[in-house]
């Protein structure tokens, strides 16, 4: 991807009518996207940040149906999830591994409700089952999980689920849109909808955030599929359009792994704020997460709030031989859930369903709402077929159930290198060729200068930001050695891009404003 050459297309096409236009570069509009432009719609994606700067890069990490939405009686919510979660590992196995995760059990009544409950969610997989859970004694429980407080422990319940990378599944999606014809632009804000003379919605007007040159783009359908930002979209609509959105903020926190060792994860069913708790390793780490807690402002950059973190380190150290303290913590990142309210209780969150909602208003606008990653498949899906249902769009088939990210060939490439898919060999042939550049950006985080030269080229990052928290999960794994990292990367940016040290020296000033954040 080339945000200059996606521009050069949009410029091209100014006079001629869009398919579709998707407002918004989380999970969901990326997905989105990728459903209409494989169908062979024409296709154009506006960001007004940085493709996932919001909800969709700082997730808990985890493709699953969701054990506590059984636990709620959504049955079907969990067997569509699970049915998703199965395409997703089978057509990104690049990004996605089979997890292995262990419920310790302090009570045979426990013992007894989890064993049964996972088992159903074992039959919900149907097919495309991970693994089966079973049951296993106290000492093997303490085997996979040697931390683990094993005071009246009775033993712990093993399922499986799926695990991922949130932003580099967005990346891999954004590229699949502009391989199949689509164009997807980050940077670029919606400032308003445009209507005909019939009052239909028919585009948008958009203005690029780096040149404050403004775009009027006419299109046959607007898809608002903004997140926790869809009531913004929804009063450029109608003014007097009521709130659809009840934002909550999830917090989780990054450790080091030696806080619980071994691959499994942990699985906590039981919280104080009703929620339940993850340990979970991920790229040498281990993320703890998350919390519940109702929002009414939002914002991109969300932050944690104390007693979110104190919450979490004080649930893990009620199972953890050595509990974790703040000193401890590598990364702290919040996301906001972009749940579809519920009128009869305004202020719920933990009880609202992740389930999704699609609506158009009477002005032609299709909104998108709610949901969660491991269905953002599904969602597009649905989508683009109530457009086609409403007789706005021609109908064509859905591709994306067997669409594939990377070839087989990838199980060849170097486990370091896997996350790029088949553009990997790209990277090896830059070491190759300059073997200087298979250096390590810090001794603490897995990115090499390689990397950095090859997404500053080919994936649109804008801000050191963008390649350190999103390109890059260096943020994320430990937010002090990104930042110590920070001159030797926007070095290498800067190169690639054509910036020069006015840019370098105002991306690092930027920079250590986000940190803020995320320590």
């Amino acid at each position: 991807m080339n945000r200059g050459l996606q521009i050069q297309q949009l410029e091209s096409n100014q006079s001629r009518e869009w398919d579709i236009i998707v407002i918004g570069g989380g999970a969901t509009g990326l997905g989105t996207a990728l459903d209409a432009a494989t169908r062979g719609y024409r296709t154009v994606l506006f960001e007004q940040s940085d493709f996932t700067k919001g909800t969709s890069s700082r997730s808990t990490k985890l493709v699953h149906g969701g054990v506590r939405y059984l636990a709620q009686g959504d049955v079907l919510l969990v067997k569509e999830a699970l049915y998703e979660r199965g395409l997703m590992l089978r057509n990104a196995p690049h990004l996605t591994v089979n997890q292995e995760f262990v419920i310790p059990v302090y009570t045979y009544w426990d013992v007894f409700f989890y064993t049964v409950g996972l088992k159903f969610y074992d039959l919900l997989s149907g097919r495309l089952s991970m693994g089966k859970s079973y049951f296993i004694n106290r000492s093997k429980t303490l085997e996979r999980i040697p931390p683990l407080k094993a005071e009246g422990l009775k033993g712990g319940i093993v399922y499986h689920d799926g695990q991922f990378d949130d932003s580099r599944m967005a990346l891999a999606i954004a590229s699949a849109c502009v391989k199949n014809g689509g164009t997807v632009l980050n940077y670029f804000r919606v400032d308003s909808l445009l209507k005909n003379d019939q009052g239909r919605v028919s585009g948008v007007e958009v203005t690029d955030v780096e040149t404050g040159k403004v775009y009027n783009i006419k299109s046959k359908l607007v898809i608002n599929a903004t997140g926790v930002f869809a009531d913004q979209i929804h009063r450029m609509d109608d003014p007097l359009a009521p709130a659809t959105i009840k934002p909550s903020q999830g917090v989780h926190i990054v450790l080091d792994k030696s806080f619980v060792k071994g691959d499994s994860a942990i699985m906590i069913p039981k919280t104080d704020d009703g929620r339940v708790l993850f340990a979970i390793p991920w790229y040498g780490k281990l993320v703890v997460g998350t919390t519940d807690t109702p929002l009414n402002d939002i914002s991109l950059e969300p932050k944690a709030l104390q007693e979110e973190i104190d919450f979490i380190l004080r649930t893990a150290g009620k199972y953890l031989t050595r509990a974790p303290r703040r000193e401890d913590v590598l990364c702290i990142f919040a996301g906001l859930r972009p749940l579809a309210a519920n009128p009869n209780k305004p202020e719920a969150t933990k009880e609202v369903s992740r389930r999704h909602k699609i609506s158009l208003s009477r002005s032609g606008l299709l909104s998108i709402i709610g949901g969660k990653w491991t269905s953002y498949r599904r969602m597009a899906e649905e989508t683009v077929d109530r457009a086609i249902r409403a007789g706005i769009l021609e109908k064509r088939k859905c591709m994306t159930r067997s669409f594939s990210f990377c070839s087989p060939s990838v199980n060849t490439i170097p486990e370091q290198f896997r996350i790029y898919g088949d553009r990997a060999p790209d990277i090896v042939n830059l070491i190759e060729n300059e073997p200087g550049m298979a250096e390590l950006v810090h001794p603490k985080l897995p990115y090499c200068k390689a990397e950095i030269a090859w997404i500053a080229a080919n994936e649109m990052p804008r801000t050191l930001e963008d390649m350190l928290a999103r390109r890059t999960r260096a943020l994320f794994l430990d937010a002090r050695a990104s930042a110590e990292a920070g001159p030797v990367v926007a070095g290498i940016m800067a190169k690639e891009l054509g910036f020069g040290k006015d840019w370098i020296d105002r991306q690092l000033h930027d920079y250590e404003k986000v940190l803020e954040n995320y320590l």
